[in-house]
């Protein structure tokens, strides 16, 4: 694929030939760029904050440091990346901890390699990405805990209100502070004070709820 925009991308995992694969796979196409790799967690932070890629491809099941903690850290680190797992995982239980702790996606390793691809593409335009047959998982999962949630759109304001709307659409912080003509740094700041008081962990959560409720 021949384009003008070329994302970087970070690989954390910690078997080195599936790295490295991944890496041969990226570089066929014309629009991604492999800048580092690690095999663990601890290091993930330091090599985020030094490239600052457009996404991140994280190992959930890595010794020491797991891909839970490592996205946690990157998170609060304030890593705007895009961060997708990638795992052999199909458990519902990792799913939702992955997309409460802000992951924009979860891919599962026997993918084929096209169809990563195009889950990767599909993520850096701001959508979720996710295996095809873990979308009921999620949407099921979060269903029953939305409903649950007595959450009320009455308690944003409406800049925040702006800024739920634009995250519902899966736009990154960097195209919202665009739409809405104000900084990445303060549109950060609304998208924490509305997961805040929605009593929400991540993005992928609020935007569920937007769509279940029909708010416009």
């Amino acid at each position: 694929m021949s384009t003008s925009v070329v994302n970087d991308i970070i690989i954390i995992d910690d078997h080195p030939m599936l790295r490295k694969g991944l890496i041969q796979l990226l570089e066929l196409e014309g629009d991604f760029n492999p800048v580092a790799e690690c095999g663990d967690g601890s290091q993930a932070v330091a090599l985020a904050l030094q490239y600052e890629p457009d996404l991140i491809l994280l190992d959930l099941n890595m010794p020491g440091m797991s891909g839970i903690e490592t996205l946690k850290a990157l998170r609060e680190a304030e890593v705007d990346a895009r961060i997708l797992m990638f795992t052999v995982s199909d458990d519902q239980q990792d799913v939702m901890e992955a997309f409460k702790w802000g992951a924009d996606g979860y891919l599962l390793k026997d993918m084929e390699p096209e169809k990563v691809v195009e889950q990767l593409r599909q993520a850096l335009t701001g959508q979720m990405a996710i295996s095809p047959e873990l979308a009921v998982i999620l949407a099921s999962a979060i269903r029953h805990k939305t409903t649950a949630r007595k959450a009320s759109i009455d308690e944003l304001t409406s800049r925040e209100k702006q800024v739920l709307k634009l995250i519902a659409e899966g736009q990154s912080n960097k195209l919202i502070a665009r739409k809405l003509k104000i900084s990445e740094g303060t549109v950060k700041v609304h998208v924490k004070r509305v997961l805040n008081k929605l009593n929400m962990k991540s993005r992928v959560e609020a935007a569920v709820w937007v769509v279940e409720n029909r708010i416009s």
